[in-house]
């Protein structure tokens, strides 16, 4: 077998995932809309459920490795800030599929994107910490870098997400017209602000501290076992593999809103699935990171979904509402408004020293824990 031959067969099997999302897309092209009109029998439901989010799981781990074999070729802070942005736009896809299928959700975003904060910043990081200081006792970081982060999450969420509660221009947590223009430029210069000076001015910032060490991961000489190609070849795949993604998210919408609705579950609960589906792979990837001491990678991880969480969703759900005028309530309850506070305290507080511990851990998982309790109480 030639040399071509034999990459071309590599590639057909290592990408088999896609080759499934490709399948599954046409199949359900063809036969989904009819498969989705009468969702009452059971059985047939938990079947169309369980299939898609097997594959649109595996999808999503093909866009991690894709993402990590770029951030491998690019370096830091790069690499984890593409695959970020990969998570977080299948997430605002998600969303967004959501928003326009079925009936009216006001809350849907906001629940998504809090559940995201909740997940990322105490579940996450929490168990990273527990993690990692169970194993090495005491880990390292930037702590330029986690301020920079926390510096833009705290009025990035406040703004977004407590202000409107007070609002008197719109009822509820609504944003008025005014209001609504002010977070979407708020939102996205502030995001884009805060990515010019990860990439360009201050990259050292989102580096683990001394990353010079022989064996390092992250130092370009570890390949985490992949099978590492050209960058165009990566960014390709990587951006095929979100296209099913992309185009199964509508009929995962309609599944996910009529099991809400069926089981008479909290409406909350459905932003916390979106969230949960979406996060999962980053989370294998950041506690990797913390088992291998690498807790730099494990914040940009956590923190940047949050940051980018905030700032790309605010904007595309904004926009969605001002054209299809659905309401969008983005201001939290109070019981969550505090819950936030706590969390974004805490976190200012653990990740101000240069070193983390299992206490750090115990700390934020608490929180998680409290914010699971509050979607059912």
């Amino acid at each position: 077998m030639s040399a071509s031959s034999s990459q071309t067969a590599g590639i057909l099997k290592c990408e088999w995932s896609l080759w499934l999302g490709i399948a599954t897309t046409a199949i359900f092209t063809v036969f989904g809309d009819a498969w989705l009109a009468d969702l009452s029998d059971g059985p047939r439901y938990s079947v169309l459920f369980g299939w898609l989010f097997v594959v649109m799981l595996l999808l999503a781990f093909a866009v991690v490795r894709h993402a990590d074999c770029l951030a491998i070729k690019l370096g830091e802070p790069y690499g984890t800030l593409i695959l970020t942005i990969a998570v977080i736009s299948i997430e605002v896809i998600m969303i967004s599929a959501v928003m326009v299928t079925g009936e009216n959700n006001p809350t849907l975003a906001r629940d998504t994107i809090f559940s995201v904060l909740m997940i990322v910043v105490n579940g996450l990081l929490g168990v990273t910490l527990l993690i990692g200081g169970l194993r090495h006792k005491e880990q390292y970081y930037n702590t330029q870098g986690a301020a920079s982060y926390l510096g833009v999450i705290i009025p990035v969420a406040g703004l977004g997400m407590i202000l409107p509660r007070y609002m008197t221009s719109a009822p509820g947590g609504e944003a008025g017209p005014l209001m609504a223009v002010f977070l979407v430029l708020s939102s996205a210069i502030l995001y884009g602000a805060f990515l010019w000076i990860q990439t360009t001015r201050h990259q050292a910032y989102f580096k683990q501290p001394e990353l010079e060490i022989a064996g390092d991961p992250e130092s370009g000489d570890d390949h985490h076992g992949f099978v590492v190609r050209s960058t165009r070849f990566h960014a390709a795949f990587l951006i095929l593999c979100m296209l099913p993604i992309v185009l199964l998210s509508k009929k995962m919408a309609v599944l996910v809103y009529h099991g809400i609705s069926s089981l008479g579950a909290p409406e909350a609960l459905g932003g916390f699935f979106v969230a949960t589906l979406v996060l999962t792979p980053e989370v294998v990837v950041a506690l990797k990171s913390a088992w291998a001491d690498r807790l730099q990678r494990t914040i940009n991880i956590s923190l940047g979904s949050a940051l980018a969480t905030i700032g790309m969703t605010i904007p595309a759900v904004l926009g969605i509402s001002i054209v299809t005028g659905r309401t969008i309530e983005l201001g939290l309850e109070e019981p969550e408004i505090y819950l936030l506070l706590i969390t974004l305290i805490c976190a200012v507080h653990n990740l101000s020293g240069a070193r983390t511990n299992v206490m750090h851990g115990f700390v934020h998982m608490a929180l998680f824990f409290a914010y699971i309790v509050l979607i059912f109480d």
